[in-house]
């Protein structure tokens, strides 16, 4: 009887086990125990929810019991939000409200977490602050080796970016100064550029929608950000579905489940129906197996593969750009889109055919020789685009042995094209099934 006891007993601490083997309880670290002591304070309260580490995601949330549909998840009161309200009732708030022109509202939150992270010790923010990360992995944080690697619009996407954060950094020059009085240190050694992009990027990737009224120290531009401590710990799932919105009689920000989770497993959200592509750009990771993942034909890629000679190649140009017809070109796990194939279908119209162009717009069938042709020119491009998907995963397994501090980017970017060739690999087969 004693031995039976013993085997059921390990069984049973083998199934309690299991449960965690997907993520490890980090609720017992220090960060995380001034974090919920921060919060509770401020009027939070969570037995649902509990900080842990999982092998596919990093850092989440994990459920402490089972999670049904209907179920709220989480409610983080109004007082635990960072806005631009918490802003203004800062010590920055005065310097705000003279200055002119109006600095927009994303430039004050950046301007505060900048200047509570300064702060140190003495930030009331510091709970939040000390688990905001560090550094990020979106591509405007790259090394330009790891920048070039990206897919064309990715990259040029990345590089406005870079772009945008310097503008605003040059045009904020002059506010920065103006904060002086309550700096011992000169502004220009505590809002660096460094700074303004870390900033920036906790802006951008961790913020929630919260409609503020307009204004009038705020420049025009939407007023829509809130960071929201704790909560912005659950990561991001294009197969899950949630309700969130700022409740006006709880006064709070909640998240409502509209699907199961099991106990101990990851609680996860959605940033919403995004690509890899973007997913990458504005919050720093791929997701493996995105059904809303897709790869991007250039127009430049298209014509590589038109007769050069075509009289109506001008005017087939002209039709396309000028209804929005060479842009969001894609291959998917389902095949070449619509859009890709029509834009195809209209290029390869012959001269009898060309009168028809509009009935190509609609959908319409023109003739089997332009549908076969369509085809053939789909699938030249669909194995061109594999190829030279390959050819770039080589050039990262090269520049990864020299180059280890590029070693996490080297790790997304190829994610990206694994992700995009498994795509191109799909509507090849596809094609391959049509011809």
């Amino acid at each position: 009887m004693k031995k039976t006891r013993g085997r059921t007993g390990r069984k049973r601490r083998r199934k309690h086990l299991q449960s965690f083997v997907d993520g490890v309880n980090c609720s017992h670290k220090l960060e995380y125990i001034k974090l919920k002591k921060w919060l509770k304070d401020r009027g939070f309260e969570d037995g649902i929810l509990r900080p842990a580490e999982f092998r596919g995601t990093g850092r989440g949330l994990m459920a402490t019991r089972a999670l049904q549909a209907g179920d709220l998840i989480i409610s983080l009161p109004e007082k635990c939000l960072l806005t631009t309200s918490t802003v203004l009732s800062s010590c920055l708030g005065g310097y705000i409200k003279k200055w002119k022109p109006p600095v927009s509202p994303l430039v004050a939150l950046c301007t505060f977490l900048i200047a509570e992270k300064h702060a140190g010790e003495e930030s009331p923010w510091k709970p939040y602050l000390d688990v905001l990360p560090k550094a990020y992995t979106c591509p405007v944080c790259w090394e330009h080796h790891a920048v070039n690697l990206l897919p064309e619009p990715l990259r040029e996407k990345a590089q406005e970016q870079r772009a945008t954060i310097r503008e605003l950094y040059l045009s904020s020059k002059a506010f920065f100064s103006s904060l002086q009085p309550l700096f011992a240190e000169d502004t220009g050694a505590v809002f660096t550029h460094g700074a303004l992009e870390w900033a920036w990027c906790t802006v951008n990737t961790r913020t929630v929608y919260m409609k503020h009224p307009q204004r009038e120290c705020f420049s025009l531009e939407p007023d829509v950000y809130a960071l929201a401590p704790y909560l912005d710990l659950l990561n991001h799932s294009p197969k899950v579905q949630v309700k969130a919105a700022f409740n006006e009689q709880t006064r709070s920000y909640e998240i409502w489940a509209t699907s199961q989770c099991k106990k101990y497993g990851e609680v996860f959200i959605c940033y919403g129906p995004h690509d890899n592509q973007r997913l990458l750009l504005e919050y720093g990771f791929v997701a493996v197996d995105n059904p809303h993942s897709s790869v991007y034909v250039s127009a430049d890629t298209l014509l590589k593969y038109l007769p050069p000679l075509d009289k109506q190649r001008k005017a087939k140009l002209s039709i396309l750009k000028d209804r929005d017809f060479l842009e969001n070109l894609t291959f998917g796990w389902d095949g070449p889109s619509w859009r890709l194939l029509t834009a195809l279908k209209l290029l390869s119209l012959e001269a009898d055919e060309f009168a028809c162009w509009r009935r190509t717009l609609l959908g319409d069938v023109i003739s089997a020789r332009n549908q076969q042709q369509t085809w053939k020119v789909t699938t030249q491009i669909c194995h061109f685009l594999i190829e030279e998907t390959q050819r770039v995963l080589l050039q990262i397994s090269q520049l990864r042995s020299g180059q280890e501090t590029l070693k996490s980017q080297l790790d997304l970017v190829e994610m990206l094209h694994l992700e995009g060739l498994k795509i191109l690999e799909k509507s090849a087969e596809v094609l391959c099934r049509w011809n």
